[in-house]
């Protein structure tokens, strides 16, 4: 299986600013397999540390923050002499240990020709509750889902990427039916590296499902295990809530949707939680598409999605009959799954500010307006060939923008006030809004 990411690593490895490597993400979306291919890859031996699985190894780190000391209890408990620049040292679940999260500091200021990268599934939760953390001496890299563009590769379709990478528009109208395919696959079958490898070597649909459904269960888990004991129920509420959400014509989360009466207030810890963990993504509304976007948010008003899209699919139920196929049935919620796709696609390039915008006192709702390279950019999602997009045109009557874009299951055409843009081709977008 290939990962984009390791580009990012190997970027990261021969940076001559290179900084501690903190990688955040969901559980399972792939982060240990991801540090140690990369070792595999890069360096001559690797230093691996899990302290979930080592408990022990904790102690280490609690006595002070003596790095010489620190690296000799290391070499003496994997039996390997390191070599800084041929040895890279992996702290995996580092959020099992405060005190290595804090030592990551002393690593840089002491060491800095040593090669960390640490990880953890919890990790946004223990950080956010850690008292002494190395500000300013590591560096982040967000870990998501596969993306489609990786989705297609590990199913051995990388001459569809090439394709798309082509931008030859034409050609690609030819094979449509082909991404179309392949898109609603993804729709079912999602981003979590162990869905996807099982589909890769299995095509079986129906140990997808169950592998989602063990994942979904593991986070449930989580939440018992991990979540403050008074906030658990509300992150279950929360969590539970939101394919009914996103079902919505209007996908903006409602608080009385996850029980009735409920308020802000109560909530809010449980939306956090979730989203420090990497379970949730929330897009907040902004009152106007001005630069900074960030400078017009509405922070009461706002979108919750899924880390993931097939996770979404499993929540819902949504058999593959019925996602292959289409029916009426389906229209509504796969409108859902839809934007779930897109966004999941955009937060892949890391490009983008991403927002959503909708009038004040009309219907009109713009699903999504990103920020990137100084401008305001609208995206319009369809889930079919339906290229009605009226709220896209009252924003562009109203707002003039540069480039507008709407992403739907036709083919790519540029026209004096829009783009469409295909949406198996949506990681282009990136691409369109550097024009």
């Amino acid at each position: 299986m290939e990962r984009t990411e390791i580009n990012s690593l190997i970027r990261w490895k021969k940076s001559t600013r290179r900084k501690p490597l903190i990688i955040r993400g969901a559980r399972q979306v792939g982060k240990t397999w991801l540090m140690k291919e990369f070792a595999r890859t890069e360096y001559e031996q690797t230093i691996y540390i899990n302290f979930e699985s080592s408990k022990h190894l904790k102690n280490i780190f609690k006595e002070d923050f003596d790095i010489e000391r620190i690296i000799t209890a290391l070499q003496i408990e994997t039996g390997i002499i390191f070599k800084p620049k041929n040895t890279l040292i992996i702290f995996d679940e580092i959020q099992e240990a405060p005190e290595a999260i804090t030592s990551l500091k002393y690593f840089y200021e002491t060491v800095p020709e040593y090669h960390i990268i640490s990880a953890g599934s919890l990790l946004g939760v223990a950080l956010n509750k850690h008292t002494s953390f190395p500000v300013g001496k590591v560096e982040f890299l967000d870990l998501y889902p596969l993306s489609f563009i990786e989705f297609l590769v590990a199913i051995g379709q990388k001459k569809l990427v090439l394709l798309l990478e082509s931008k030859n528009w034409e050609l690609i109208k030819t094979f449509k039916q082909k991404f179309i395919q392949f898109l609603r696959y993804y729709y079912y079958i999602g981003g979590m590296p162990e869905a996807v490898y099982s589909f890769s070597i299995n095509n079986d649909f129906g140990e997808v499902r169950n592998i989602q459904k063990e994942i979904l269960l593991a986070y449930e888990q989580d939440f018992s295990k991990h979540a403050p004991v008074e906030i658990v129920p509300r992150i279950r509420m929360v969590w539970n809530s939101i394919p009914a959400q996103l079902a919505k014509e209007n996908k903006k989360f409602i608080y009385g949707l996850i029980k009735e009466g409920a308020r802000a207030k109560n909530f809010e810890m449980a939306i956090t939680w979730l989203i420090d963990c990497g379970l949730i993504h929330k897009i907040n509304r902004v009152t106007k598409p001005a630069i900074p976007l960030k400078a017009y948010i509405d922070f009461s008003a706002f979108k919750l999605f899924l880390v993931d899209i097939g996770l979404l699919a499993a929540m819902g139920n949504i058999d593959i009959k019925t996602l292959l196929e289409g029916n009426t049935i389906f229209e509504e919620f796969k409108g859902a799954i839809t934007e779930q796709f897109v966004l999941q696609q955009m937060l892949y390039t890391k490009n983008f500010d991403i927002f959503y915008w909708s009038a004040e006192r009309s219907n009109a709702e713009i699903d999504f307006l990103i920020q990137h390279k100084g401008n305001a950019i609208p995206v319009e999602v369809k889930a079919e060939e339906n290229l009605q997009a009226k709220s896209l045109k009252v924003f562009c009557q109203k707002y003039n923008p540069e480039i507008s874009i709407r992403t739907s299951m036709s083919d790519f055409r540029k026209q004096n006030w829009l783009t469409n843009l295909p949406l198996y081709a949506i990681s282009e977008l990136q691409n369109l809004s550097s024009q």
